[in-house]
């Protein structure tokens, strides 16, 4: 079984696991599947804001697909969240990715 079917299949019992649910996303960036990583990490975000490593993939995915404006705004969401979390790695990281992509 590869890991997108794992992956669903342990979805069925936890159906908002969030860390499922970007693992997923993960592999369907692998594959090709923007759209489908996309939905993934937009619910994760829009239920669960603070769960901060969502943010840089979301971002770099849409930096991909010549989405930057849209890639800026979630840098940006995602730093403040991390600021709040006192997560200083991932503000490192989404700041680094904000300012390659800004300046």
């Amino acid at each position: 079984m590869d890991r997108i079917e794992k992956l669903k299949e342990f979805l069925v019992t936890s159906p908002s696991d969030s860390f499922l649910l970007h693992a997923l996303a993960l592999e369907y960036i692998k594959i090709g599947e923007d759209s489908r990583a996309r939905q993934l990490f937009e619910e994760i975000l829009h239920r669960e804001p603070h769960y901060i490593g969502s943010y840089y993939h979301l971002a770099k995915l849409l930096e991909r697909t010549g989405e930057e404006a849209e890639a800026i705004k979630v840098y940006e969401k995602g730093m403040d969240e991390a600021k709040k979390a006192g997560d200083n790695h991932a503000l490192g990281e989404l700041r680094g990715a904000y300012e390659e992509l800004t300046f």
